[in-house]
């Protein structure tokens, strides 16, 4: 059955602020590597409307897909399309946990983001989830946002969120891609640092890396 739920502005209509970022992440579960997140603006009135069809939940598209359209969308000009990308490794993710690692991505993505922007002036954060991350209760707090507001499956339903679903993802990706080439015992262009058989194989007959979770693998190294 096809997917009928596809993103629009609704969400971000809704809100009446002046700016609307959308925040998502990847790689929260894999067993390896850094995590990502995007937070991503996009001008509405001159947004292509043919790029915008293209936009949807990172995971319903491709990997061929994602990657052209994340060449789009960055090759646009920056009053119609801005982002700021986090990362968080390893280490930290071992030390902080993974939920905390993926907030601390988030708020590095804002950071880079909102630095884009002449000053704060009326904005609205959608993050995809069920949580606010304390962040953004902070920007609240000291009046540098107007709300925050966690979106279930919000990648499926805000351009915004897709859009920087898109971004996380692909950035990610590549970025594995790079670090494989220095992990020749790991075959991380294929399970991009997920719990694969493959993976799980690997890290017992290799043991871990450095760039490997020590926390996530606490089953497979006992």
């Amino acid at each position: 059955m096809t997917d009928k739920i596809k993103p629009s502005f609704d969400i971000e209509n809704s809100l009446n602020s002046k700016f609307v970022f959308g925040i998502d992440e990847a790689g929260r579960g894999p067993l390896a590597g850094d995590v990502f997140a995007c937070c991503a603006w996009l001008n509405q009135s001159e947004f292509p409307i043919d790029l915008l069809e293209k936009i949807n939940d990172s995971k319903k598209l491709s990997e061929k897909k994602r990657e052209s359209v994340f060449d789009e969308l960055i090759s646009l000009k920056s009053d119609i399309f801005k982002y700021g990308i986090g990362r968080v490794d390893a280490k930290t993710i071992d030390e902080i946990n993974i939920l905390q690692a993926t907030f601390l991505a988030m708020e590095k993505a804002f950071d880079n983001l909102v630095k884009q922007f002449n000053a704060f002036d009326d904005i609205a954060l959608l993050i995809d989830g069920n949580v606010i991350p304390n962040f953004c209760i902070d920007l609240i707090s000291a009046n540098k946002i107007s709300v925050a507001e966690p979106i279930i499956s919000g990648d499926s339903k805000s351009y915004s969120i897709a859009a920087a679903s898109i971004i996380a993802k692909v950035a990610r990706d590549r970025y594995i891609r790079e670090i494989s080439l220095n992990c020749p015992n790991f075959n991380f262009f294929k399970h991009k640092g997920y719990g694969t058989k493959l993976h799980i194989d690997e890290i017992k007959q290799f043991g871990p890396s450095d760039i490997h979770r020590i926390s996530f693998l606490k089953n497979i190294l006992k």
